[in-house]
């Protein structure tokens, strides 16, 4: 059973085992999704920033050219080969602030326990994140950069919803928190 294997953990030590798990894991978060989603301001009394956005997900395979340049990115040695990632494509509303619509992509690719960004959700920097399972369908990851901790949780309910909840942190005070709920469209 998955769970007896991995302890819900990506080890380096059964690379084979482990690749093939995050392969699997990391194709079911593919699709268009829609996400609401709400951020609190934890040492400011304002309201809730309300968003939502539709989000494409594109399963990248191994060896693909998107995964190699990322590889590049992060000065990864030639023998080092991310086993699978992602295309992340979003357009974002903010609901009742006036914003124009915010738009991106990011590129993500899986090595080990270590995702790997082309950018960060506020750098254009590529950046790291370290993860793990606590289920088969949980995933867990921090990120560092730039004096600030993105700790996050996601979680697939079902084959049509998902969700998410991010905590960000700066100079060891937890400042924000973001709570999603994402349902697949396609």
């Amino acid at each position: 059973m998955v769970e007896d294997i991995f302890k819900y953990e990506i080890h380096a030590s059964r690379p084979n085992s482990a690749g093939s798990f995050s392969r699997s894991v990391f194709s079911r978060f593919g699709g268009q999704w829609q996400s609401q989603r709400r951020y609190y301001k934890l040492q400011q009394d304002v309201e809730p920033q309300e968003v939502i956005s539709l989000i494409s997900v594109r399963y990248i395979e191994a060896g693909a050219p998107e995964l190699e340049h990322l590889a590049q990115l992060h000065q990864l040695p030639g023998e080092f080969r991310l086993w699978c990632g992602s295309e992340v494509i979003w357009e974002s509303n903010y609901v009742g602030q006036g914003r124009k619509p915010a738009k991106g992509a990011t590129i993500f690719g899986v090595l080990d326990n270590v995702l790997y960004r082309d950018r960060g959700f506020a750098t254009p920097k590529p950046v790291t994140a370290m993860f793990y399972f606590t289920h088969p369908r949980t995933m867990c990851l921090r990120t560092e950069y730039d004096g600030s901790v993105f700790e996050e949780e996601l979680k697939l309910i079902g084959q049509r919803y998902r969700t998410r909840q991010t905590i960000i942190s700066r100079a060891g005070e937890e400042h924000t928190i973001g709570q999603y709920l994402e349902k697949r469209i396609d």
